[in-house]
C-alpha cells in the first residue's frame, strides 16, 4: 500500500520507515527540507520518495500524494517558543488535513501524548488539540497516545542518562515523584505498524504504555542499577519550574526551550488507561529496565538509528538548512588552512567523518569544551549534543554545537554550520582536493559578523584560531 509519512527525518520517523519498507509498502516521506533527507541505505530504496512540504505554510498540490492509503502524523513543535508552539501545532495539523483531503486516504495514524489528567501542561494540551483537529476531518483516525518513550537517542532516555551518569548525588524538584508509564521504542513501532489499515482501530484512541508505572525518581534509580552505579536522590519542594528548567538545561544536553516544556509536562501524571489494543495486536510489553538495556546495547554497538538531537528540536533557533547551505564570501572573515596529505585519502576522510563527539576535535579539546560551556551560559546548545554515530555523518545531523549542512563523502566534502550563540554566523568546511597529482586537506572557517560586536568577537578569538585550527588540520592529515 501507499503511505504518507510526515516527520520522516524525526526520531520516530527514521525508525518507522525501514519497517514499512520491509513490509512491502511504498512510502512518501514528507520533509520540510530535502537537504536534510539522507540519500544512502534504505533511503535509496525504489519504494521511497520525497515530498517537500512545510505544514506551517500554504500547502502545494501534487500528484505524487493523490493515491495514498494511509498517513502517519508525527509532527511535533515542542521546541518552539513556549508562548506560540500550540498555535504552530494547530496550523500544522490544519494544513496536513488540507493536503490529505486531496487524496484517497483511508486512515490517519497519530502519535500523541497521554492526556488523562484534568490539568494538563501546554505541551500536552497542544497534543490533545491536534488530535481533536485530526478527528474533526472525518477521515478515519487511529490515535496512539504515549508517555515517555525509552530508546537509544530518545530525548527522555538521554536526559535521564545524562543525570544518572553525571551526578552521583541529586537535589531534585518534587516533580520527580510524579507517576509515569514509560514505553519502549520497540513497542511504539509495533503499535504504529500494527494498527495500519486495521478497521477495528478506526476512529478510536488508545493509550499505549509499558508494564511499569514509575516515578521519575525510580526511573533514574533503575537506570543507575542497569549501569551498575550507586546514586542518591533527594527531592525538595522549593525548586521552581524555571529553576528546574535551568537545572536540566545545564546538566543535560537538552535545549532550554525543550527543558521548559519537559518540566511543565513532568509535573503531570501520565498513566495509560486500560484498553484491548495490546491483546488485539499481540504485543508483548517490554519492561522499563529491559528497554534501558536494549537502548545501551544499540549505543555500544554504534547502531543508534535516530536521535532527538538531530532534529531541529535541539537547536536554539529553528531555521531551514537551505538558508545557510551556500557559504558567503562578501563581508566575511576566513581562516583557511591547507595541508598535504601524508597518509592516505581514505584515512583522512575517516578522520574527518569521525570528528567531534567522543573523538573530539583533534587539537586543544579543552578549549572546545570551554567554548561549549560559555555557549551554554549564553543560552546556546553547548557541546553536549555529541553525535549520533561515531563514524558516519549525514546531512542534517548535529555535531556538538554544529549542524551538518553537507555530507558528501563521494566528493570528499563536509560542511558544518554553527548553532552556538554568536554575534554573526559561522561555517566550517573540510575538503580534499587534488593539486599537481598530490592530495591536500583544505579546511576553511568562515565568519560573517553582525555589526561591530561581531568584528570584535572575531579579532578576540583570532589568537586561539591560529593554533587551534592549524593544529586540527595538521592532526587530521597525520593522525
Amino acid at each position: 500500500m501507499k503511505i504518507l509519512l510526515t516527520g520522516a527525518t524525526g526520531y520516530i520517523g527514521k525508525r518507522l520507515l525501514p519497517i514499512l519498507i520491509e513490509q512491502g509498502h511504498e512510502v512518501i516521506c514528507c520533509v520540510r527540507d530535502k537537504n536534510r533527507f539522507p540519500t544512502e541505505g534504505i533511503y535509496k530504496h525504489p519504494n521511497v520518495s520525497v515530498f517537500e512540504v512545510n505544514f506551517l505554510k500554504d500547502i502545494p498540490t501534487s500528484n505524487s500524494v493523490k493515491n495514498i492509503d494511509a498517513a502517519y502524523y508525527l509532527i511535533h513543535s515542542m521546541s518552539s517558543n513556549v508562548k506560540n508552539f500550540g498555535s504552530l501545532e494547530e496550523t500544522s495539523a490544519n494544513n496536513f488535513i488540507k493536503l490529505v483531503r486531496q487524496t484517497s486516504i483511508k486512515q490517519i495514524i497519530y502519535l500523541g501524548g497521554i492526556t488523562n489528567e484534568e490539568k494538563l501542561s501546554k505541551h500536552l494540551s497542544s497534543r490533545k488539540r491536534v488530535e481533536e483537529i485530526l478527528r474533526a476531518s472525518n477521515i478515519p483516525l487511529t490515535s496512539l497516545k504515549a508517555g515517555i518513550i525509552v530508546g537509544s537517542g530518545s530525548a527522555s532516555f538521554e536526559i535521564i542518562r545524562d543525570l544518572v551518569e553525571k551526578l552521583p548525588v541529586m537535589i531534585t524538584p518534587k516533580w520527580l515523584n510524579t507517576k509515569h508509564q514509560p514505553i519502549a521504542i520497540r513497542n511504539v513501532l509495533e503499535y504504529l505498524t500494527g494498527v495500519l489499515l486495521k478497521s477495528e482501530t478506526f476512529n478510536k484512541s488508545f493509550d499505549i504504555g509499558g508494564p511499569d508505572v514509575l516515578s521519575y525518581k525510580k526511573m533514574l534509580l533503575q537506570l543507575a542499577e542497569v549501569r551498575g552505579l550507586k546514586r542518591f536522590i533527594f527531592t525538595v519542594p522549593v525548586m521552581t519550574p524555571r529553576l528546574s528548567s535551568y537545572w536540566l538545561y545545564f546538566v543535560t544536553s537538552t535545549s532550554y526551550m525543550l527543558a521548559i516544556n519537559l518540566v511543565n509536562s513532568m509535573k503531570v501524571e501520565v498513566v495509560a488507561k486500560d484498553n484491548d489494543l495490546e491483546k488485539m495486536l499481540g504485543i508483548k510489553p517490554i519492561s522499563y529496565k529491559e528497554a534501558v538495556q536494549l537502548a545501551f546495547q544499540k549505543i555500544e554497538q554504534n547502531n543508534v538509528v535516530s536521535s532527538w538531537k538531530d532534529s531541529l528540536v535541539s537547536s536554539y533557533s529553528d531555521s531551514s538548512l537551505l538558508e545557510h547551505i551556500n557559504v558567503p564570501t562578501n563581508g566575511c572573515f576566513t581562516d583557511k588552512r591547507e595541508k598535504e596529505i601524508t597518509t592516505t585519502v581514505e584515512q583522512v576522510l575517516n578522520n574527518i567523518w569521525s570528528i567531534g563527539g567522543e573523538r573530539g576535535w583533534y587539537y586543544a579539546d579543552w578549549l572546545w569544551h570551554i567554548r561549549g560551556f560559555l555557549d551554554k551560559l549564553a543560552g546556546g546548545v553547548g557541546l553536549r549534543r555529541g553525535r549520533t554515530n561515531k563514524t558516519e555523518i549525514y546531512t542534517g545531523d548535529t555535531l556538538d554545537f554544529w549542524r551538518v549542512l553537507a555530507s558528501d563523502k563521494e566528493n570528499k566534502r563536509l560542511l558544518l554550520y554553527a548553532e552556538m550563540k554568536l554575534p554573526g554566523e559561522a561555517w566550517l568546511e573540510f575538503k580534499i582536493i587534488n593539486k599537481h597529482e598530490k592530495y591536500f586537506l583544505q579546511q576553511i572557517a568562515t565568519f560573517r559578523p553582525k555589526g561591530l560586536l561581531g568584528r570584535l568577537y572575531w579579532y578576540s578569538v583570532l589568537p586561539f584560531h591560529y593554533f587551534v585550527f592549524d593544529g586540527m588540520a595538521e592532526n587530521l592529515v597525520n593522525h
